[in-house]
C-alpha cells in the first residue's frame, strides 16, 4: 500500500474507532516500567496517547509521534484531561530528522509492521540515531506467516528481518503470542554500546 493511501486509511480509522485502540496500556509496557527507572521516551505511532499517559504517570518525559491528525488531537486532549505533561506531534515515523536528543526508551506498539520494507529501513535509521547506548526499543509486531515471508510488501515481520534486527540491536526478550489468531510478538531490543 502506498504511503498516501495508508495516510488516508489511518486518518479515516480515527474518525471511527480503530480496532487496535483498546484504551489501555498493555501489561508488557507496565512490566518494562516496573524494571526501568524513568527517563526520556519516544512513542512511535502513539495513536490516541494511551501509552503517553501511562509513561507520564510513571515519571517518564514522553514524546509521541503519529501521522493521523485525529489521533494526535485525541492524544493531546487525553493528556490535558489527565493534567499530565507530554509532547505529541503529527509526523511520519520514517521522517524524523526534526527530532533531536536521545531517548532511554523507544516504544512501538503496532507501527513498524505496517510499514513497507523501504519505510522500515528509514524508520530503523531514526531509531538507531535517537536511542541512547544501552537504551531499550520495546516493539510489538505481527509476524509474517511462514508461507508469506517473501515479497516487497510482506505484512508483518519476517524471520529474516528479526535476525537482522537482532544484529543491529541486542535482543533481550521475546514473547510470542496471538492477536486475533494472528501470530505476534513483543520484543525488547537494547542498543548496543559502541
Amino acid at each position: 500500500m502506498n504511503s498516501v493511501r495508508r495516510w488516508i486509511k489511518f486518518n479515516w480509522w480515527y474518525y471511527r474507532h480503530p480496532p487496535w485502540d483498546t484504551g489501555i496500556s498493555p501489561p508488557e509496557l507496565y512490566a518494562f516500567l516496573r524494571h526501568h527507572s524513568p527517563g526520556r521516551a519516544l512513542d512511535l505511532g502513539c495513536g490516541t496517547g494511551v501509552n503517553l499517559v501511562t509513561l507520564a504517570r510513571h515519571g517518564w518525559r514522553a514524546i509521541g509521534v503519529d501521522y493521523a491528525l485525529p489521533a494526535v488531537w485525541r492524544a493531546w486532549r487525553r493528556l490535558r484531561r489527565a493534567r499530565l505533561s507530554a509532547c505529541v506531534r503529527v509526523g511520519d515515523v520514517t521522517r524524523l530528522a526534526w527530532l533531536g536528543g536521545s531517548f532511554d526508551l523507544v516504544l512501538d506498539i503496532g507501527c513498524f509492521h505496517s510499514l513497507s520494507r523501504v519505510e522500515r529501513l528509514a524508520y530503523l535509521s531514526h531509531v538507531e540515531r535517537l536511542l541512547m547506548p544501552g537504551g531499550s526499543w520495546l516493539l510489538y509486531a505481527h509476524l509474517a506467516p511462514p508461507c508469506q515471508q517473501a515479497g516487497p510488501d510482506v505484512r508483518g515481520l519476517t524471520d529474516v528481518e528479526i535476525d537482522d534486527l537482532s544484529r543491529r540491536f541486542r535482543l533481550t526478550l521475546r514473547e510470542d503470542g496471538l492477536d486475533h489468531n494472528r501470530p505476534s510478538a513483543w520484543f525488547t531490543f537494547e542498543k548496543i554500546t559502541p
